[in-house]
């Protein structure tokens, strides 16, 4: 598949770069899709969540009333569950949601997720470019200049470019990360790709061994 080089101007540069057949055109698998973004959504989450059980409940120790005969539940001391303000019975710990996938899972996936972005013709290839300073004004430029204001985009750089990030910081819907960082989530997120063209290079290297 070719793909049109064009400059942060909008303008076609003549070029032309043909993007892998083995990254960009494969068949794509959903199953590896999906998991690869539940992958990546399970790790965000904080896992925080903590609720006391009743061995942490401030209170005394002193069994209420007697065990039998009483006419409902036995519930022992105040900080019994079967009580308002008691503890709570299997409650959420402090976790980690996080699990495990093989890496030739994620690299399908990451193939796959490419592979849709070119069939809807959703790749944007630019020429390789640079701000001389953190500019959101430059950036909405260019994003005009290439079309695709208003969508959600992701940038995808050779390598970090702290003046490109920060113009892009501020913009909803704007993403910038290097190629090497690239993953399933924030491809399938993404309305348009804005990839650097030597940001193919860096793409290939890590999807392809």
């Amino acid at each position: 598949m070719e793909v049109s080089v064009l400059n942060i101007n909008g303008q076609e540069t003549g070029r032309k770069v043909t993007l892998n057949e083995a990254i960009f055109g494969i068949e794509p698998n959903d199953h590896v899709l999906w998991l690869d973004v539940k992958q990546y959504l399970a790790a965000q989450r904080q896992g925080t969540a903590k609720t006391k059980e009743r061995s942490e409940v401030s209170g005394s120790t002193r069994k209420l009333g007697r065990q039998k005969g009483g006419g409902g539940a036995r519930r022992g001391d105040i900080n019994s569950p079967v009580l308002v303000g008691g503890g709570r019975v299997f409650g959420p710990k402090p976790r980690n949601y996080d699990f495990k996938l093989n890496k030739k899972v994620k690299v399908l996936a990451r193939k796959s997720a490419l592979s849709y972005k070119a069939q809807d013709n959703g790749i944007v290839v630019v020429e390789d470019f640079t701000l001389e300073a953190p500019k959101t004004k430059d950036f909405i430029n260019i994003t005009k200049n290439l079309k695709v204001e208003g969508k959600k985009i992701l940038v995808l750089l050779p390598e970090a470019n702290k003046n490109v990030y920060l113009s892009a910081r501020n913009l909803q819907g704007a993403e910038v990360m290097p190629a090497s960082t690239l993953n399933t989530y924030k491809v399938l997120n993404a309305d348009v790709l804005v990839i650097a063209e030597s940001s193919l290079k860096a793409i290939e290297a890590v999807l392809i061994k």
